[in-house]
């Protein structure tokens, strides 16, 4: 699968499960992790951890890495070309990616 498909797929699975504030950033200019970041939050440990889970069940292939479900507040998937940041809001609003990579360009989905 392509990555810009891929990026739409994971931008609907996130928002299937009420994520907030969705934010797919094109990084791929500024960085050599990834292509680009999709940045979404929840109100609860439950939902944050529905929303990872929604995204992992319903792509084919399995993320090279994932980080943080053990406590839940920034769940991290990493599927190479695309990183998903899951965060708790509060912890989104103390980390905030999108001013750390201010320069990346905003996709829209």
């Amino acid at each position: 699968m392509s990555a810009k498909k891929l990026l739409k797929k994971i931008v609907t699975l996130s928002d299937d499960k009420k994520a907030e504030n969705i934010v797919a950033m094109d990084v791929s200019s500024i960085t050599s992790l990834s292509e680009y970041f999709v940045i979404c939050s929840a109100s609860n440990l439950i939902q944050v951890k529905a929303i990872a889970d929604n995204i992992k069940d319903n792509i084919d292939e399995h993320p090279w890495k994932t980080e943080g479900y053990e406590n839940g507040t920034w769940i991290i998937l990493d599927y190479v070309d695309i990183v998903v940041h899951i965060f708790l809001n509060e912890t989104r609003e103390y980390y905030d990616l999108e001013r750390i990579w201010f320069d990346a360009k905003v996709v829209k989905v």
